[in-house]
């Protein structure tokens, strides 16, 4: 029997989660895609607190018009930025059960391209 395609993304993401988790030392970069917007988090999963965060949706991203995979590069960016200056160099990357394509590639090419190491 076919999954659908949350269930599928579910199973996929338990998976991912079960290998990949974050530490205060090396946090985890959380990806949240929807059909419209894109998020992004820093997390600390020792603690359970989220030290960065950035997304489609902040105001200095959101008034530049753009495509979505562009407005996801400028996102890893931003967040990119935000954790510099919180002290965090290297993350994690947990892409969220989405594969590593389009947007959220290209959000970690831009994570990368501001200096975060993954």
């Amino acid at each position: 029997m076919a999954f659908s395609k949350s269930s599928r993304r579910s199973k996929i993401r338990k998976r991912i989660r079960g290998r990949v988790h974050g530490t205060s030392e090396r946090p985890r970069l959380s990806v949240f895609r929807s059909n419209k917007e894109i998020y992004a988090q820093i997390i600390d999963d020792i603690t359970g607190k989220t030290l960065a965060s950035s997304s489609s949706r902040d105001k200095e991203v959101a008034e530049q018009k753009s495509n979505k995979a562009e407005t996801a590069k400028l996102v890893g960016k931003k967040l990119a930025e935000k954790a510099k200056g919180s002290g965090i160099e290297t993350v994690t990357f947990d892409r969220g059960g989405y594969l590593y394509h389009g947007r959220v590639k290209s959000l970690a090419e831009g994570a990368r391209e501001a200096g975060l190491k993954f």
